[in-house]
């Protein structure tokens, strides 16, 4: 489970026709931007913020940090780990883990 203080979420930079997204699939967070570093570096912000508002709520379960990701994501993921080829209508630039810690 995530916290503020800990935890670690999975992220995924694609483009989609001409722009590239960046998407945080437990935070349901996407970020867009011409090139896939800047949508990285836009989610990371994003991330950062999400994760400090969250940590201001007195009382939060946490359940912002915890989100059901929505599942063209969720998809986008399986094809980014499989090994196998598997069809898509994105370019999957990188994918991965971060780290939550305080």
């Amino acid at each position: 489970m995530n916290t503020p203080q800990k935890g670690k979420v999975r992220w995924i930079v694609f483009k989609d026709t001409d722009t590239w997204y960046a998407s945080c699939l437990e935070f349901n967070i996407v970020e867009s931007g011409d090139d896939a570093r800047i949508a990285l570096i836009n989610m990371f912000d994003a991330m950062t913020g999400y994760i400090e508002s969250v940590a201001k709520v007195k009382g939060s379960r946490y359940q912002a940090l915890n989100q059901k990701p929505a599942d063209e994501y969720e998809k986008l993921w399986v094809i980014a780990n499989s090994d196998k080829k598997i069809k898509s209508p994105y370019t999957i630039d990188t994918f991965g883990y971060s780290s939550i810690s305080k």
